[in-house]
């Protein structure tokens, strides 16, 4: 098999290397707060209709399908540490083509996501400042964001590190006040309200699995976000140790921060009155006595959304960066500043992002919907790359390098496959509920048009990038 370049010096190709200035803290409170959005705040009250007090259900399925496709993220994270994560993998593993339509892919999605960020900040300061115009905060969120990844990644690293850990202190104390409401009667005259809601408005699963599985592809959209500790890899200072402990607590913080939380607002309140009297979040802390409630959840939505721009705009840049360096997209995007900041991706990010403001405010708010579901069809289509260029990458190795793997995904194959399974399981709904079903129109055609590119203007990398060795 041809070896490519060692990662450590594949940066460099143009322009200075990528700096790895991102510590242990920052790349474990990313991981934490990557799958933790303003979805978490103020969307669950749609998928609790749906399901019920089963979303818990939904919620544990999906993060075990998270769970296998980051643990087959990290096996080839580790092994080969570099910048574009799955893109460069695809194209390694699965082909040229692969890793451009993944990489343009992933690149429009986050592009998507942070205009839907942006507005989200910009709606939020508006409930303080109501005389202002939404499209000022929406302007200040892309600046001062933008203006943090362009400084350098310690910036961005440390902006996400105080974003997230906002996050997780908020749902801990959410979710430690809700179980002394449950177990204590804590701002309930000191009648312990004990968990009965759970199965007492129409049984656990009140909609039948039915429900179960229409909550799912709102599920799975809600930890898109979650892959991309596999993009810190480049820029982490010890990836061999920092990208398994991420990966390695998944699970657990999709227990503690949905499950958990969810646990605490359907045991409180009947599942079909969520929602009814805006944000769970706010219901429960108004009622353990704290008046500024709506205040102080503003203020952790606002962050929330910023955290999800902050990184959108990192995500963007760097698989922009890496498209380049393989010949995907104009050499110029592979430069980076004297700090390490692809600048110019960074900036062409940024640009498209203003577009995406401005069309944000002009198109109908059904044409929007249309195309943010690109985003959760391109979610899928990686998670998807993710798990085949991994199961190509395995079957590569000979039996002592499997051996020697410092990383390893769990019962491989057979996991790899289930998790395939599942999320062709999450197309499928897709396809049979008629509110989803325009995601499976639009994302498939968007990849038809960058096939389109990739063969009409020759887009292969310029050389063959095979199988890299680890990082030293």
């Amino acid at each position: 098999m041809p070896v490519g370049n060692h990662p450590a010096h594949a940066e460099t190709a143009q322009g200075g290397p990528l700096k790895r200035e991102l510590g242990e803290r920052h790349i474990r409170l990313m991981a934490l707060g990557a799958c933790i959005g303003v979805g978490l705040f103020l969307g669950s009250a749609k998928a609790i209709e749906m399901a019920g007090p089963a979303i818990m259900l939904s919620y544990i399925i999906g993060g075990l399908a998270i769970l296998v496709i980051m643990r087959a993220l990290g096996e080839m994270a580790v092994h080969n540490p570099v910048a574009g994560s799955f893109s460069r993998y695809a194209q390694d593993y699965l082909g040229p083509l692969a890793g451009f339509l993944t990489g343009w892919n992933y690149w429009f999605l986050w592009l998507v996501t942070c205009v839907a960020e942006i507005t989200a900040v910009a709606i939020y300061m508006g409930i303080w400042f109501p005389d202002v115009p939404r499209w000022i905060w929406a302007l200040a969120a892309l600046g001062s964001m933008g203006a943090v990844n362009l400084v350098a990644v310690k910036a961005f690293g440390e902006f996400e590190f105080w974003f997230a850990l906002i996050k997780i202190v908020t749902i801990i104390a959410m979710v430690l006040g809700g179980i002394g409401i449950i177990a204590f009667g804590l701002g309930n005259d000191g009648v312990a309200m004990g968990i009965s809601n759970l199965w007492s408005n129409g049984g656990f699963m009140p909609n039948g699995v039915t429900g179960v599985l229409m909550s799912l592809q709102m599920v799975m959209f809600a930890y898109l976000g979650v892959e991309m500790i596999g993009l810190t890899a480049g820029e982490a200072r010890n990836p061999q140790k920092t990208i398994p402990q991420a990966i390695g607590s998944v699970f657990w913080r999709i227990l503690l921060f949905y499950v958990g939380a969810l646990f605490v607002i359907l045991s409180i309140y009947p599942w079909n009155e969520i929602g009814s009297q805006g944000s769970p979040f706010v219901m429960t802390f108004e009622r353990l006595g704290i008046k500024t409630a709506a205040g102080i959840i503003n203020f952790v939505v606002i962050t929330a959304a910023l955290s999800s721009c902050n990184g959108g705009i990192f995500s963007t840049g760097r698989m922009l960066y890496s498209l380049a360096q393989n010949g995907q997209a104009p050499a110029t995007f592979a430069r980076t500043s004297k700090n390490g900041v692809p600048r110019n991706a960074l900036l062409l990010s940024i640009g498209a992002l203003l577009l995406g403001v401005l069309a944000n405010y002009l198109v109908p708010e059904k044409v929007f919907v249309w195309v943010t579901s690109i985003a959760t069809f391109g979610a899928i289509w990686t998670w998807v790359m993710i798990l085949l260029a991994q199961l190509k990458f395995r079957a590569g190795l000979t039996t002592a390098e499997r051996k020697a793997l410092k990383y390893r995904m769990w019962l491989w194959p057979l996991s790899s496959y289930l998790a395939l399974a599942f999320l062709v399981l999450v197309v499928g709904l897709m396809a049979y509920f008629e509110d989803t079903r325009v995601a499976l129109y639009i994302g498939p055609a968007f990849l038809v048009l960058l096939t389109a590119l990739y063969y009409t203007f020759r887009l292969a990398p310029k050389q063959p990038q095979g199988i890299v060795s680890p990082a030293s």
